[in-house]
């Protein structure tokens, strides 16, 4: 996908494919524009369309920033901001117009507008190669897919529409049941897997595969409490797909050579690798330098107890001493610290003895320097050189394998109880413990509470936790019980509604039909 960005005409596209989609209501003769009509003529034209669906998916919206981190990991037990920030969303603060997501629904629906459009062309289009038309075809089901799998996970019910609707249409659509959504979904993953090759080469490594059509299916069957049909899924890449766990828990995360970005762990992944390409994300977990380290302003002394000194022959402070330790390796903290380990997750007394993810995940000194914070080792980037603050080029992590063994894990204890789902947890424990410590004796019930804290040490901060909570009816409980910051009190105002957001008041004001289905709008009225 290293040509994702360099195809400025996507842009165009995409504006110009929103407005003709309303050609009934328009009578402009448009012989000259690019028009549905006479775009898609050849496989490149296909694949510039998809491409710009891609794209869509790096907006600050959604994976280039918070937007999807926001909900998914914000105001649960596991992650939160170092100062007062982000308060609306971490403190449960939400209302219509206040944190209501409306940037991340408005680019999903451009993801759906986009893809329902570029399929109307392209399925069935006889001018391109079976080969490309399969491929394009089984590529926008699965980004649709993924957008509606955010939609239905942050809102319920949304508006729902799988043809193009005319302006009229579209301003009075209401909301849909979202296991009807679901369901859909599901089987045009189905398809999906049916079209989708199996394995990329080089620049377009990252695209979807046959098995990030199974990894979105499987989360929805698992969502939906459909154990069966969820292990199957996964089954079907444990056993079937090129993708393997790595021995070392740290190297999942190891962006730091652009020829290996992608392993073979990683099953989607939103690339953020591409030349043009960057994520601001990787920001909101690296420190800032005013905030590091402890006892910042005393003055510095070095390893022998000697005073640092400056050129000038004053004492260096603590802060000074440590950044040019760092920038001696070409390393920087030009961080906004959004997004830090809460206390319960940064205490390594509260992970299992020997837990070699917890070093891997949390980083609390560096350089023989105690932090003022704890971090996410796994999401941070202190690399001055190949990795600025604003132009980072960390790809984000959609689904990877260990996900999938824990979800078939789960799946098969909820269907036969723990007898062979051991198999499937103690394949993700095994690199993160020397000698093992495999799961063992346990019965249904214990199995799967333990499981709760699985998922969190595994998939910290990868934008699950929160999902997982709510899906296991546990989310109140947990983040009343869970210890945070002096400038946060989530437990103080969380209520039972807030496991989806209100739909965004910027789309009740154009349309009114969105509260017909639900007047109380998820509980916020």
């Amino acid at each position: 996908m290293k040509n994702i960005l360099k195809n400025k005409v996507v842009l165009v596209l995409l504006g110009l494919f929103a407005l003709i989609s309303c050609d009934d209501f328009l009578q402009e003769d448009l012989r000259d524009a690019i028009t549905p009509g006479n775009f898609f003529n050849n496989d490149k034209e296909a694949e510039l369309a998809v491409n710009g669906i891609y794209r869509i998916y790096h907006n600050n919206n959604l994976y280039a920033q918070r937007g999807l981190d926001d909900y998914y990991t914000h105001g649960a037990d596991v992650v939160g901001p170092n100062r007062n920030v982000n308060g609306s969303i971490h403190n449960y603060l939400i209302a219509e117009g206040v944190a209501d997501g409306n940037g991340v629904w408005s680019q999903l629906y451009e993801v759906v507008n986009g893809t329902t459009e570029f399929l109307a062309n392209i399925d069935g289009n006889e001018k391109l190669t079976e080969a490309n038309r399969n491929q394009a075809v089984g590529e926008l089901l699965f980004l649709r897919a993924l957008a509606f799998y955010h939609l239905t996970n942050l809102w319920g019910d949304v508006p729902y529409f799988r043809e193009m609707l005319n302006p009229i249409e579209a301003g009075e659509l209401g909301r849909y049941d979202k296991d009807l959504i679901r369901t859909d979904m599901k089987a045009d993953l189905e398809r999906a897997v049916s079209l989708l090759p199996s394995t990329y080469s080089g620049s377009d490594l990252g695209r979807a595969t046959k098995w990030a059509a199974y990894a979105l299916k499987a989360k929805f069957h698992l969502f939906d409490k459909e154990w069966l049909l969820a292990k199957n899924a996964c089954d079907e890449i444990i056993n079937n797909s090129p993708h393997t766990l790595l021995l070392n828990y740290a190297d999942v995360f190891n962006q730091s050579d652009p020829a290996n970005s992608i392993n073979n762990e990683h099953i989607f992944i939103i690339d953020f690798k591409s030349d043009e390409v960057s994520t601001t994300r990787t920001d909101d977990y690296n420190p800032r330098i005013r905030d590091e380290p402890s006892n910042r302003n005393d003055d510095a002394f070095d390893e022998f107890g000697a005073p640092v000194l400056k050129t000038n022959g004053t004492q260096m402070k603590r802060w000074e001493y440590f950044q040019s330790v760092m920038l001696e390796q070409e390393e920087d903290m030009q961080g906004y610290g959004w997004s830090v380990p809460l206390p319960e997750l940064a205490d390594k007394n509260n992970w299992q003895d020997g837990d070699l993810r917890y070093d891997a995940t949390v980083v609390t000194e560096y350089l023989g320097f105690e932090l003022a914070f704890p971090y996410f080792r796994k999401n941070w980037n202190l690399d001055q050189v190949n990795s600025l603050r604003g132009n980072h080029h960390e790809n984000y992590i959609v689904f990877r394998l260990a996900d999938i063994y824990l979800m078939a894990a789960e799946a098969e204890n909820e269907l036969n109880g723990p007898g062979t789902a051991y198999s499937y947890v103690n394949e993700v424990r095994k690199r993160a413990f020397e000698p093992d410590q495999p799961w063992s004796g346990m019965s249904q019930t214990s199995f799967r509470e333990a499981m709760y804290d699985e998922r969190k040490f595994e998939l910290s901060a990868e934008g699950h936790r929160k999902m997982d909570l709510i899906r296991w009816g546990i989310l109140l409980d947990v983040v009343k019980s869970t210890e945070h910051r002096s400038w946060n009190n989530p437990a103080a105002n969380i209520q039972s509604y807030h496991v989806l957001l209100p739909i965004p008041q910027a789309q009740i004001i154009l349309n009114a039909n969105l509260l017909t289905s639900d007047p109380s709008n998820n509980g916020y009225r």
